[in-house]
């Protein structure tokens, strides 16, 4: 079975002990590709440095949004431009995060600076001509917003929680979406598998974060299998011909 995690962040922590192992094992379980998102420049190079020795990891290069309005002043357009000099798969972690949006932490500036960031990297990427993995949390009607007014159609919503409506313009722009490991205890990703056609879905991780096994804390690109199967059974498709579509889907967009 060809399996393939477009988002994860095989540089932290949790897997510097035993990443080659990891590697191995879930190479062996049948992952042929893990998407590697960067969050700020630091992560970056380490996305950089892990992908040059493991084939199987594709990097993409990031600026998580808090992330953005944490740095001082120019760093962002700094990494941009360092960016722009390399050969990423995407851009990713990108995006909008007003998750603290209740008690207005970031305020009205704040997130303005935020969406002025990630108008920046949207820039990019039509540029480049290469996929955007775009987070939203709590901020999904500003990201569909953004992104229907931006000429690629390039597009990956990570981990989408936003309302139907929204879900229903994604698909209408013919964006892609990926489904993690969670869905058999997410309502909301089952909702996804339902209304997205086959030809539009992405799995992923998200690792180390969201593993669907409770007494297993540590997410790997190998749980991608327990999308699969929980979408083949909301397909109504047998699990090998789901897998099969979302490898194409990933050749199609990526490669």
């Amino acid at each position: 079975m060809l399996l393939v995690d477009v988002h994860s962040h095989m540089d932290f922590p949790e897997f510097e002990k035993d990443l080659d192992e990891v590697l191995e094992r879930n190479q062996q379980a049948g992952i042929k590709a893990i998407i590697v998102n960067g969050v700020d420049p630091t992560s970056n190079r380490r996305v950089l440095d892990i992908c040059k020795t493991h084939p199987i990891l594709k990097p993409a290069f990031g600026y998580y949004p808090t992330h953005i309005i944490e740095a001082d002043g120019t760093a962002l357009d700094e990494e941009l431009s360092w960016i722009e000099r390399q050969h990423p798969i995407a851009l990713g972690e990108v995006g909008l995060d007003y998750k603290h949006s209740d008690e207005n932490q970031w305020g009205d500036e704040k997130k303005k600076e935020m969406q002025e960031g990630f108008q920046k990297i949207i820039a990019l990427a039509e540029k480049k001509k290469i996929p955007l993995i775009v987070h939203s949390r709590q901020a999904e009607a500003d990201v569909v917003d953004m992104l229907e007014s931006a000429k690629t159609k390039k597009i990956v919503m990570h981990c989408f929680m936003g309302r139907k409506a929204l879900l229903k313009r994604i698909i209408d722009n013919g964006w892609y979406t990926s489904i993690p490991c969670i869905i058999g205890r997410a309502q909301q990703f089952q909702d996804m598998a339902r209304l997205q056609d086959m030809a539009h879905i992405l799995t992923e991780t998200d690792a180390p974060y969201l593993s669907p096994f409770k007494d297993i804390p540590r997410n790997e690109p190998a749980f991608i299998l327990e999308t699969i199967k929980k979408i083949a059974e909301i397909k109504k498709l047998d699990e090998e011909e789901v897998a099969n579509n979302v490898w194409k889907n990933y050749q199609q967009l990526f490669l």
